[in-house]
């Protein structure tokens, strides 16, 4: 989520230079490797049965080799030993701001078979001259993720997985820069990632625990990205429940108003997920790249004007008005870190039952006071919550800081931000101890939200506990 801020006038200086365009080199390509390779990346990330998927690849060799495979229970291959010519190409040095703008190398036609899921498509160099009494060619591969959504929104199921894809793009610094400092080629924080560059996802560590244990558990679920909510709002209609699973962190502005139209007109949202619409994002390019500032906020162009609301910085940030508790009922000032960041790194990870009674909890067993999710740590990493006053033993949430006052808090589980994250925000206060927060609210339709991006860890591991309470709420939110 956030990184220590840099703490010298020189790293300031290098990151405006950096931001202004006004490095010596900016001009420059960057060097490609030495040794075999292919980079690839699709020119769209979601796509329905019919259309034509793009891929524009760069590698050493003249010929690349194709296999696709679908997530779920058991990965199922759909497509392989699909050969087709590639060519060189030099890596822009602007490529992780605005794309790579390779050619296309190849085009795939999703077939009408391909059910709704998520794909994997294997990039794999072929050398035709290489003896075959070599054993080791060398070869380089590159992996490329895409959804198939479906042709027919609803029609095999009323549930939709939205992935995290905005923030899969966050964290990728191929092509040197990222939206974060931590991994970046000259150590200075970006503020504007592409699409039309390879992406590191973060889908097996998160959303693909839920995917298995959902279809090995006779679920059927259909798949969308996050850019889908913003330019394709006309598929929630379709649906009973939506799903935010893991680290589903950046949001437009779009994203949100789409969602929580949805809800407002008798929708579910289940947020399966923490840290879960931290920073407003905006989308440039017609959805191929995403601009955040974030603690830079000053220097977004949208600073002390009419559009300072869509400030792309911290949704619970004073100057934008719109903290994430108002849709996911959490937010991360409230949270913090758990076993991750030096924060409670010998916690529990687990959480803290405290209305054993609702029906999230039915057929589990649990008591007040119990604990469930330690040995799969389902709270961990990075954690929401919201202002707590204790009555008589039970937590209830103030409202005072965008919390709808109807939220039930069911579970907690402590959290902090770690040193230093928070001081360049003004009004955030260095001492508190904040908690994950497992809990739901009603405002048309039902808000479930666990407050932590490792529930899926839950689920992955076996957990009776995790498992029931997520069966518990598919089955009544997706009627």
């Amino acid at each position: 989520m956030l990184r220590h801020g840099f703490t010298s006038f020189v790293f300031w200086f290098l990151f405006i230079h950096s931001c202004l365009g006004f490095a010596a080199d900016a001009s420059a390509d960057q060097m490609l490797p030495a040794g075999p390779y292919v980079f690839g990346y699709t020119n769209q990330l979601s796509v329905v049965a019919g259309e034509e998927l793009a891929f524009h690849c760069s590698s050493s060799a003249k010929k690349l080799e194709m296999t696709v495979k679908r997530y779920g229970a058991k990965d199922t291959v759909v497509l392989s030993n699909k050969i087709f010519e590639a060519s060189e190409y030099s890596i822009p040095d602007r490529a992780s701001s605005h794309g790579c703008d390779w050619p296309i190398a190849t085009t795939l036609t999703i077939s009408p078979e391909w059910q709704s899921g998520v794909y994997l498509a294997t990039l794999a160099t072929v050398f035709d001259d290489v003896p075959s009494d070599v054993s080791e060619k060398k070869n380089a591969s590159t992996q490329c993720l895409f959804v198939v959504r479906s042709s027919e929104p609803g029609a095999g199921s009323k549930i939709l997985l939205q992935l995290a894809t905005n923030t899969y793009n966050a964290y990728t610094n191929w092509g040197g820069h990222s939206l974060y400092a931590y991994h970046d080629r000259d150590g200075i924080q970006g503020h504007r990632v592409s699409f039309d560059r390879p992406l590191a996802s973060q889908f097996e560590k998160w959303e693909l625990p839920f995917v298995q244990w959902a279809e090995k558990n006779g679920y059927v679920i259909e798949y969308a990205v996050n850019s889908d909510l913003e330019f394709r709002p006309e598929l929630l209609k379709h649906y009973r429940l939506v799903l935010s699973i893991g680290h589903d962190e950046y949001w437009s502005s779009a994203m949100r108003d789409h969602l929580e139209a949805f809800i407002g007109q008798g929708g579910n949202v289940a947020f399966l997920s923490g840290n879960t619409c931290c920073w407003q994002v905006r989308s440039e390019d017609d959805g191929h790249a995403l601009t955040c500032w974030k603690q830079w906020y000053n220097v977004d162009p949208v600073f002390r004007t009419e559009q300072e609301h869509l400030l792309s910085t911290l949704w619970s940030h004073h100057l934008v008005k719109r903290p994430e508790n108002e849709l996911t009922g959490v937010g991360f000032l409230w949270g913090g870190y758990h076993r991750s960041h030096g924060q409670f790194m010998d916690g529990p990870a687990s959480f803290e039952v405290h209305r054993p009674e609702h029906w999230l909890f039915e057929g589990t067993q649990l008591g007040v006071g119990d604990r469930f999710g330690g040995a799969d740590s389902i709270v961990g990493y990075e954690c929401d919550g919201c202002e707590i006053e204790w009555r008589e033993g039970k937590p209830f949430a103030t409202g005072r800081d965008g919390t709808p006052k109807n939220f039930v808090i069911l579970g907690t589980c402590p959290a902090q931000w770690a040193a230093g994250d928070s001081h360049w925000y003004d009004r955030f206060p260095k001492d508190r101890v904040g908690a994950a927060v497992f809990g739901i609210y009603e405002r048309g339709g039902t808000v479930v939200t666990t407050g932590t991006t490792d529930w899926s860890h839950g689920l992955r591991g076996g957990d009776r506990n995790v498992s029931r309470i997520t069966s518990n709420l598919l089955d009544r939110l997706s009627k």
